[in-house]
């Protein structure tokens, strides 16, 4: 199985061919080239991790060709083969971003070895970089599902703010998607290859999330055995997101702000203040406004958080984006739960859209994964939905149905089940498909 892909760079054909030969055997793929304009070409089309290239080419220098090369790909590592006694050539090369340099003549038993360095160091650069790409277009803007006119406002909003590096506010219900919406910010923000720390501020109690947030020096408190670094640390450079921040304790806000305001903060246990660069996205599905009126939330911090707001809609507000966002999550999960799901009945359809969604795209994902579980087909059905679907799209209370409208429900209930086979529903009820057809003309099914 190939290692990787090397390129050698010689305008000495014999020389060529005996390193070809040589790195092959080692399950190397090789590219060959007598000078630096067939190189680029080379390099252009292939994927190539390692470059050997020698310093006295027919039409350039190989010390400027490393230089050029990492300029123009980064991930890959270029080792400089050096006339004898020509070592400045080799030092040079390395100021130029080369991996290292052999002296030709003398360096043959060195070759393998480093070679075989630099393939590591680059391969493991290619694998990042492929990851850090699948990270960024699977948290892009592009990537967040649905196309009605309140999804489009917001994701319109978020993408004019995300380069702009200033403090932003997500407004919404909670599972609107807010961490999706922040994690697409600090992708579209200059700081996308920096660290994204996410924290839920209501899962912390007062002391437990200062020093989650801020860190810790030993000796600060019981237990505090050795420093720690908190979250404002962790997120150095990048986007700290805070989750739920209309829950954090009352006596934290004052540290929050003096971060917000000097870049920097105190160690619980600490008298010097640590220096930060991180920007803010906060989220609240409470109205921060109403909270500063009954004395729960800093109205100055409140004021420094929202320079710039996004309200996402909730699920209810964009119902047209349901059909869309239930099969992406059916792709998802069904070879995930070992399904083969493809699809859905337009009835199971017709009860996502008409229920009222509380939890919003949360909610929706959990009643996906829960049909997907039940499901023995691979379309969705109605069927599989639990039992208040039924009842929501009568616009009852399962409390408040009388016995007739429990008994309708019922009914409904097994139809659904049978996908309309009215003989079977009757079976199953065990009463006489008069009876059954009766019972649908009075409840006027």
């Amino acid at each position: 199985m190939p290692k990787g892909n090397i390129l050698l760079i010689d305008d000495e054909e014999q020389l060529r061919k005996l390193l070809s030969r040589l790195l092959a055997l080692e399950g190397y793929t090789l590219y060959e080239a007598a000078n630096a304009r067939n190189a680029r070409k080379l390099l252009e089309k292939e994927e190539i991790q390692v470059v050997l290239s020698d310093v006295k080419l027919p039409d350039g220098n190989g010390v400027d060709l490393a230089h050029t090369i990492k300029t123009a790909h980064p991930d890959t590592e270029i080792i400089v083969l050096t006339a004898y006694g020509n070592i400045a050539d080799g030092v040079q090369a390395i100021k130029n971003g080369a991996f290292d340099y052999i002296t030709k003549g003398d360096d043959n038993n060195k070759i393998l070895p480093l070679v075989s360095k630099a393939m590591d160091k680059a391969l493991l650069q290619f694998r990042v970089r492929e990851l850090e790409k699948k990270i960024g277009s699977k948290y892009s803007f592009e990537n967040i599902i649905g196309r009605s006119p309140a999804i489009k406002a917001a994701i319109t909003l978020a993408e004019k703010v995300a380069p702009a590096d200033i403090t932003v506010l997500l407004l919404g219900e909670t599972g609107a998607g807010k961490e999706v919406f922040a994690q697409a910010i600090h992708q579209g923000s200059r700081r996308k290859q920096q660290p994204f720390v996410a924290v839920n501020c209501s899962a912390f109690g007062k002391e437990l999330l200062e020093s989650e947030l801020f860190g810790y020096v030993a000796g600060a408190f019981t237990g505090a055995a050795k420093d720690r670094k908190g979250f404002f640390e962790e997120a150095r450079g990048g986007t700290i997101f805070l989750d739920e921040i209309g829950e954090m304790p009352v006596e934290l806000p004052a540290k929050l702000l003096r971060v917000l305001e000097t870049q920097e903060f105190y160690r619980v246990g600490e008298a010097v203040p640590t220096k930060t660069d991180v920007r803010i996205i906060a989220a609240t599905n409470r109205n921060l406004e109403t909270e500063i009126s009954n004395g729960h939330f800093r109205a100055d911090l409140f004021y420094r958080l929202s320079a710039f707001q996004v309200q996402l809609p909730s699920l209810n507000q964009r119902k047209e984006d349901i059909p869309e966002l239930a099969m992406w999550f059916i792709q998802q999960l069904g070879p995930k739960l070992n399904k083969r799901v493809s699809n859905m009945t337009p009835a199971f359809l017709q009860a996502l859209q008409q229920h009222t969604w509380k939890g919003n795209i949360r909610e929706l994902r959990n009643v996906i994964e829960r049909a997907v579980i039940l499901t023995d087909t691979d379309m969705l059905d109605a069927a599989v939905l639990p039992l208040d679907f039924l009842w929501n799209q009568q616009g009852g209370d399962p409390a408040s149905l009388s016995l007739a409208g429990m008994e309708k429900q019922h009914i409904l209930k097994v139809l659904a089940y049978t996908k309309g086979n009215k003989t079977k529903a009757a079976e199953l009820m065990e009463i006489g498909l008069t009876t059954l057809y009766n019972k649908i003309k009075e409840y006027g099914i």
